[in-house]
């Protein structure tokens, strides 16, 4: 679930978020930037283009995602 960064629960999640910067970047500049929110939710956003915006994900589906990504079945 992809819930967007309109309301202001989540812009306040997002002010002071502690953004990290992908272990995988390489330097041709297709990074991206995750932050785990005190909500329990995970934002991840582009590096070289923050003004696109945030994509934020509901828990279960952040793990689903992460769990894919690491056992190669995505």
């Amino acid at each position: 679930m992809i819930e967007t960064s309109a309301s202001r629960t989540v812009v306040s999640e997002l002010e002071g978020a502690p953004w990290r910067k992908s272990t995988y970047s390489g330097s041709n500049n297709g990074c991206i930037e995750h932050a785990a929110l005190p909500s329990g939710r995970h934002a991840v956003r582009d590096t070289k283009d923050r003004t696109l915006g945030t994509h934020i994900f509901a828990p279960a589906p952040w793990h689903a995602f992460v769990t894919a990504v690491r056992d190669g079945s995505l």
